[in-house]
């Protein structure tokens, strides 16, 4: 007993000396935290000049106007990122953003540094079909009106179709959902038409609608219809017995029951067959408008490779990239709006 009594006193000591201490943790091992910091602020001005130096000793034999352009394009760059270092010292929302995308955007630039290596400098890639990125940047600027143009046709023509193919869908997948005679008549009609690419009703679709846009805006709700039904579907029809019960309990009606608790519960679902419905979109929408409409990014993709101009080609497949980008994005803030229980589980 006197061995145990003895023993106890020295139980909190050895507890204290378990606790890991802030600086023997493996996130202290490294340099330290000014040094992370200057090393993160001299990574972008570093593949800038990189990217400045490649430029003048590759595009030597390029137009001057393309070289100018690029120059003062790496040089508006240097000036935000020296800008932007400059602020992280009053606002601490400038330095974690600046620790996030500095690696991102010095790759970027490393990468557009050895894409010119490869066009301008050694001609490793052969012409016209990859043009230097000053190239790019250049008809990109050149092109300006149309390219708008086409970005604000295709935006216009992606909402009608995207709204109309996700009315439809929400509909049909909570009748499917919800109704067992509705599942018996409407799942065959899924299992035969949904898994048909909707490219693949072009020719009918010309021949049926009245118009080029009408029926590129049908194909794309098409697209989305078959995703946001299926999940629609196995969202409402798997909601829990048990909140169906409890509000039956207190009196709930049918309609109650659907919009009020099994259409809620089904979110999760039904936020996923947006975001493939989305996806679908994008492509139906590039495939669309290169047949028959006279108007938007994908029309304007198959214009220019006709032409052969391929420093067109990747200025509009840069705008789509951002384009695209920008609309999954905002899906994603309504996501985490909505879903707030889930908010970080998928990261866009």
């Amino acid at each position: 007993m006197r061995e145990v009594e003895a023993r106890k006193p020295k139980e909190p000591d050895q507890a204290a000396d378990a606790i890991e201490l802030p600086g023997d943790s493996a996130e202290n091992t490294g340099p330290p935290r000014w040094t992370r910091r200057w090393q993160i602020t001299v990574v972008v001005p570093s593949a800038i000049a990189i990217a400045l130096v490649v430029h003048w000793f590759a595009a030597k034999k390029d137009p001057p106007g393309e070289t100018a352009m690029y120059t003062y394009f790496l040089g508006g760059l240097l000036f935000a990122s020296v800008t932007v270092f400059a602020l992280q010292s009053f606002r601490r929302i400038f330095r974690d953003w600046i620790k996030a995308v500095c690696p991102l955007v010095a790759a970027a630039l490393l990468f557009l540094a050895g894409w010119e290596l490869a066009t301008s400098g050694f001609r490793w890639l052969p012409m016209p079909y990859f043009p230097s990125p000053a190239a790019v940047l250049w008809n990109m600027v050149a092109d300006r009106d149309l390219l708008f143009d086409s970005t604000l046709h295709s935006l216009l023509l992606l909402l009608c179709g995207y709204a109309l193919g996700v009315a439809a869908g929400l509909f049909s997948g909570v009748c499917i959902g919800w109704s067992p005679q509705a599942r018996y008549w409407g799942m065959p009609v899924l299992k035969i038409v949904g898994p048909i690419p909707a490219t693949a009703w072009i020719p009918l679709a010309m021949v049926l609608s009245p118009s080029a846009m009408l029926s590129a805006a049908a194909l794309i709700a098409l697209a989305v219809w078959f995703p946001v039904t299926m999940l629609t579907a196995s969202g409402v029809s798997n909601t829990r017995t048990a909140y169906l019960d409890v509000a039956r309990t207190l009196g709930a009606n049918r309609a109650f029951l659907i919009f009020r608790v099994a259409v809620p519960a089904a979110l999760p679902s039904i936020f996923i067959g947006l975001f493939m419905g989305l996806g679908a979109s994008f492509l139906t929408l590039v495939v669309a408008e290169t047949v028959g409409v006279k108007s938007g990014l994908g029309w304007y993709v198959s214009w220019a490779q006709g032409w052969a101009e391929y420093g067109k080609v990747y200025a509009a497949l840069f705008i789509m990239a951002a384009f695209f980008s920008t609309i999954m994005t905002g899906l994603f803030k309504v996501r985490d709006r909505v879903l707030v229980w889930q908010k970080g589980i998928i990261r866009w």
